[in-house]
């Protein structure tokens, strides 16, 4: 019996995860501006890491910009801290502005 209790809980942890995939988590839709700006922070670190590769960016200026958004990312925690775990649209615009600048020395 606790076979198919243990095996019927796998399957519904393996199909919320699944579905989780197609819709917001509740944290995504409590807080859009704060998922905006770390997706933003997750692209760039793969474009980042993608031009490493490519060799259209050195090591050490890879470094740089890991450096930058982090900074960023701790930046945009800080605010949040401040406001009961949300950012303001003017926190946003201020992130994606610095954002921005980082994107614009990665390159294409």
């Amino acid at each position: 019996m606790s076979k198919k209790i243990v095996f019927a809980l796998a399957v519904t942890t393996v199909l919320s995860i699944g579905s989780s995939y197609a819709q917001d988590t509740q944290w995504q839709k409590d807080h859009p501006r704060r998922e905006q700006v770390n997706q933003r922070l997750d692209n760039q670190n793969k474009r980042i890491n993608k031009e490493v590769k490519e060799g259209d960016l050195t090591k050490k200026q890879a470094n740089a910009l890991h450096k930058d958004d982090k900074q960023i990312r701790k930046e945009e925690r800080a605010m949040a801290s401040q406001n009961k775990g949300h950012i303001t649209k003017g926190e946003q615009k201020v992130l994606n502005q610095q954002e921005n600048g980082v994107s614009n020395k990665i390159g294409n």
